[in-house]
């Protein structure tokens, strides 16, 4: 979690050693963003931050074994993937 501004963002992170990163952020599937959703919620009420929207970001690398890291990073990458909207 990290915060841009006053929204509070989500990161998934996800790494591959090889392929390209597009193929790695779409590694992130519905049932996933609905854990990461559900996540995204229990810890802004616990911390009460419920003020605060939310951004669900994808960090996608490839670490390929004899080259330099890629990294692609996936602004807004899914929307809030559970019911009852952002004031959980």
């Amino acid at each position: 979690m990290a915060l841009d501004g006053r929204t509070l963002v989500v990161a998934e992170v996800r790494s591959r050693q090889a392929g390209h990163p597009e193929d790695a952020a779409r590694s992130v599937d519905s049932d996933k963003q609905r854990r990461v959703s559900r996540m995204a919620l229990w810890f802004r009420k616990k911390h009460r931050l419920q003020a605060l929207p939310l951004r669900f970001d994808v960090l996608a690398i490839i670490w390929p074994e004899n080259g330099t890291p890629t990294l692609e990073h996936h602004e807004n990458a899914f929307a809030l993937a559970v019911r009852g909207g952002m004031d959980g």
